[in-house]
Parts: structure tokens; sequence; C-alpha cells
């Protein structure tokens, strides 16, 4: 069992690279994702008898390859697929153009002959290794709608001959905004990740990071690359201290603030430098504002919900809003915060909203009330870790109303 789960946990940190390789040698998304899903299955049989090999992604890379040449050959025997060889043949010539594979594999996976939502769930899907119920919960949708979006977005790369390339700084910007959505989701999915034993995925934090400092690179002057870098950068930071000895979760108020990593801080507001206007710069700024703070109490919750008020005007998102309402409750009362919480739509199915609810009810000492919204956040997570605090917390809520 323990060699079961090391293995996987070497496909999860692994797979973004390796796929993106294969899609580059081979062009087509379905075939690299057959061809992992192989060398997994090989690994799986050989490795209990064999061994855990020096370096697992080499081994992984190379048993891949084996079977994407196979069949490969196979469908060139098969005329009526000859048009898709000719685009496999081209794409595999290009081999030595690619700087990078995996940024290569979200500026396809972007391009703009893609709406915005197949863009990011294909890329979370090959590159970030996500499956299909991990992108449906990033999106607050069914599993069927994103694995129909997925298919139909693999089809068109296909059909349309997408080449597989950074492309050149004049079509940059038309794909700029999908690319640092996709790297901050994968951020996200590592920083909170939906399944598994732990709460965080740091191949993912750190594969996000890794790439937001590239397109920071290709880029040195857009300055909503260097605001999404430093959010990555400041939430990274806080990784040591989101868990206690047990991996249990433990909230920012609780956090140890001695554990959170000082250099990731200072990179991040040196990459601010200033007032920061965009998307990202805004979040880099409310989370700079927590890093700030000595104490939780030292905490500046009135700069930190005017910041959330700014974004909530640029970006209607109900999650946004969310979060502005937990700012306005720490600055201004829980009733006050309660009360847009409350007033908010479209985020049943999402088990934070709940939680959040949760929280300023169980402070108002509404217990009853804190109580079914702990349990309906319990009926819709799906991380064990958050699991077992939103358990705990429903048990001391419930203590509290038996006067224990």
């Amino acid at each position: 069992m323990e060699l079961a789960a090391h293995i996987e946990r070497v496909f999860r940190e692994e797979s973004g690279r390796i796929v993106a390789s294969l899609i580059r040698f081979s062009g087509s998304f379905d075939l690299a994702e057959e061809a992992l899903q192989d060398a997994l299955a090989r690994a799986i049989a050989a490795w209990p008898i064999s061994g855990v090999p020096d370096n697992p992604g080499a081994w992984l890379t190379a048993a891949a390859r084996r079977k994407l040449i196979d069949e490969l050959r196979r469908e060139k025997t098969r005329r009526e697929k000859a048009p898709e060889i000719a685009y496999l043949a081209e794409a595999i010539t290009q081999e030595e153009e690619m700087p990078d594979d995996r940024l290569s594999l979200i500026f396809t996976c972007c391009h703009p002959a893609l709406n915005q939502e197949a863009q990011i769930a294909l890329t979370l899907r090959t590159l970030g290794g996500l499956t299909t119920t991990e992108i449906a919960r990033s999106f607050l949708m069914p599993e069927p709608a994103i694995a129909q979006r997925l298919v139909r977005a693999k089809k068109k790369i296909r059909d349309a001959r997408i080449p597989y390339e950074v492309p050149g700084l004049d079509r940059l910007p038309e794909r700029l905004e999908a690319v640092r959505t996709v790297i901050y989701l994968i951020f996200n999915e590592g920083y909170s990740a939906t399944f598994g034993d732990g709460l965080i995925r740091g191949d993912l934090c750190a594969e996000a990071i890794r790439l937001g400092r590239v397109l920071c690179e290709l880029m040195p002057g857009e300055l909503e690359n260097s605001g999404l870098l430093a959010l990555m950068l400041l939430q990274d930071s806080r990784r040591a201290a989101r868990t206690g000895p047990k991996g249990e979760l433990i909230t920012l108020e609780h956090q140890s603030r001695s554990l959170w990593n000082r250099d990731q801080i200072l990179e991040a507001r040196g990459l601010l430098n200033g007032e920061a206007s965009g998307r990202y710069g805004i979040e880099a700024r409310i989370a700079l504002a927590h890093a700030s703070a000595a104490t939780p109490a030292d905490t500046d919750w009135q700069r930190i919900a005017g910041l959330y008020n700014e974004l909530a005007r640029m970006i209607p998102s109900p999650v946004i809003e969310l979060n502005r309402a937990v700012a306005i409750a720490m600055a201004d009362g829980f009733e006050t915060g309660l009360a847009l919480i409350d007033a908010l739509s479209g985020l049943d199915e999402y088990h934070l909203y709940h939680a959040a609810r949760a929280d300023l009810l169980r402070r108002l000492k509404r217990d009853s009330e804190a109580a079914a919204a702990y349990r309906r956040a319990l009926e819709l997570v799906t991380n064990p870790v958050e699991r077992e605090y939103l358990a705990a917390r429903l048990n001391s809520v419930e203590g509290r109303m038996l006067g224990q």
C-alpha cells in the first residue's frame, strides 16, 4: 500500500513535465495521455518486483515514449489517419524549436481559437495532471460538462493544426490572460488539493511558481505577470505553517508566523514595487497585508476590505464577493459580513461558502445555525484534511450547545 502511494505521488509530480514532452513529440493530446497512463500501469506492475528506479521520472518518460512510438507506427498504416499523421510529423520536426515544453503546452492550450474555459480546463488536465473531477470542482461545474469540453478542445487543436509553440511577442497578448489564469488555477489546486491525503500538493505549487517566473522572464515589462508571481510567492510563503505535526489544517489566525518564509515575502514585495492595479496585483497586495501583520490582531482589515472592494468592482465573481464579505466582517462586524454572505447566490455547492458562513455564526454564538452550516460544508468538502477541520468545528459548536 505504501509503495502504491509512492508510485501515485511520483506520477502526480512528474505527469505534467512528461505529458508536455510527449505532446511535443506526437502532437496529439490523446495519444500522449494514453501513453502516460500505460507507463503508469507498467510501473505499478514492475516496481514492486524490481524496486523504484533511481530516476522514476526518466523511467516513466522512457516507457511512455516507447508506447507512443509503437502507437504512431500503427497509426501510419491507417490511410484514413493520414491528415493526423501529417500533423504529427510536422510537430516532431519542431522539437528543437521549443524553449520550454510546459510553457509551450500552456500557450498551445490557450490558443484564441478555443474559448477561455476550454483553454483552462485542457491545461489543467494535461499540464497539471488534474482529473476531470478536480477540474469540475475548480469550475464549480458538473463533471460531464467538463469532460465534453475537454474532448471538444482536443479535437479543435487537432483539426485546426494549432502549432505547439510559445508564440512571438506580437501574439502573446491575445493569450496572456488565459495563461495567467491557468497558472494560478494550477497553483490553487496545489495550495488546497481537491483529493489526496494532504492539504497541499507542493509539486503543483512549485510548478506554477516556476511557470510564473518563466512568464516574467518572457515579458519583463508586464506588471500583471509580476503581480501573479508575487501572489503565488506570498501564499506559498505560509506553506510550512498551514498544517500541524499530524497534517491537520491550521487557519491563518492560528498559524505560527515565525514559520512563514520571509525570503518569499521579501521577493514578492519587490515584485509589487508600488500599487499594482491588475487583478493579481490587487490580490497580491491583499496577501501582502496579511504577511505584513506581526500578529493576527495587527492585521489591517480595513485596508484588506478596501482592496476587496476594488477587486469586486473589477471582476464580478461570487467567490470574490464571499472573500470581500469575510474581510468586511473582520473590519466592520460579524453581523455586517454575515448579511453580505447571506445575500450571495450561486455558491450553494461551494463548501467554503458554507464554512465561512458557519464561522461567522460560530463567532456570533448562533450555534444551532452554525452547526447546520458546518454540516452542509461537510457534505461538499472533498479534501480529508479540510473535512477533519470542519468536523472538529462542528463538534465544538455542538458541545457548546450541550453546555460542555
